[in-house]
């Protein structure tokens, strides 16, 4: 079998008992063990006490998803390199993410929100912050602080930047909009498995859809969310991992892996535990090397960190 490492901890037996990692359940390490510079492409921060959130941006928002928080998280599961995604409670403000990315440097990369109006100089500063996307959330309309005909227009903005489009939307949506995203000048992101409806999963219109962005060699898709994708549930998530494995077999040159971590759409009594989620690459990336190309190869390409030696 490929590699020990996957049943391997990277954390010494004296740690198992390490301290409680807030958002989540448990404290056991993974059995999986992070290879070096391993990318969590997908989290959030949220600062309220230093960076207050507007009101009214949706859904309660963790008082606990600070960077010293999120440093706890990457201690148990192994990790080093990051991607802070701007939370949607925090609207267009994105210093919360601004400020992470300088505690987090040089090991992390951001991905902002923002409306058409921002001028140039801001994209340039959040350039040189890390940021390398924006996001577009548009799945909950009662709390999206973005809006579909902003996207082609911000597209062309960022384009001369290198930066990405990311989107977190439903199936239906990749279907309503495919027109429209075929002619982005951008690299398209999509998050959470592209959130296929379920029971359809892989069966469904938008997984083809995705699929053939994947082929023109300007789609990426984040292996995540797999409580967001599923009716099963922990442990196995069958659903969840069905969709990630047709993806693995399909484009292993194209994924990322994210926690999702503090898991902001998941109640505070039901949080995941970020170990489990990690291990899910041993069932969705079967072979180290694939999963190696996930964790380490892919972010280096698609966010612009340092080549590993």
């Amino acid at each position: 079998m490929a590699g020990t490492a996957a049943t391997t901890s990277g954390i010494s037996a004296g740690q198992s008992h390490a301290q409680q990692v807030p958002n989540s359940v448990g404290t056991e390490p993974p059995k999986l063990r992070a290879p070096r510079n391993a990318c969590d492409c997908h989290h959030h921060i949220y600062d309220p006490d230093r960076f207050p959130m507007p009101p009214g941006k949706g859904r309660p928002a963790p008082s606990n998803g600070t960077v010293s928080d999120y440093r706890l998280l990457q201690k148990r599961i192994g990790t080093t390199r990051s991607v802070v995604v701007q939370p949607r409670n925090y609207g267009i403000e994105n210093e919360v993410t601004i400020d992470a990315l300088k505690q987090l440097a040089p090991n992390s990369r951001g991905v902002a929100v923002v409306h058409p109006s921002i001028t140039d100089a801001e994209l340039k500063r959040f350039n040189e912050a890390g940021v390398r996307g924006i996001r577009f959330s548009l799945g909950d309309p009662a709390s999206a602080v973005v809006k579909p005909e902003m996207i082609e227009p911000l597209a062309k903005r960022i384009a001369n930047l290198g930066w990405h489009i990311q989107f977190n939307v439903d199936g239906e949506q990749i279907v309503e909009l495919e027109a429209m995203l075929r002619r982005l000048p951008t690299p398209l992101v999509f998050d959470h498995l592209g959130h296929p409806p379920l029971p359809a999963g892989i069966a469904h219109a938008s997984h083809r859809i995705v699929l053939s962005f994947i082929e023109k060699g300007r789609t990426w898709v984040k292996l995540s969310g797999a409580y967001s994708n599923t009716k099963i549930g922990p442990p196995s998530y069958a659903d969840a991992t069905k969709i990630a494995q047709a993806f693995v077999k399909s484009a292993p040159e194209r994924l990322v892996w994210g926690s999702d971590w503090p898991h902001p759409g998941m109640p505070d009594n039901n949080k995941p535990d970020d170990a489990l989620l990690f291990d899910l690459m041993t069932e969705w990336a079967s072979d180290e090397a694939t999963r190696n190309r996930i964790l380490v190869t892919n972010p280096e390409v698609l966010y612009g960190f340092p080549k590993s030696a």
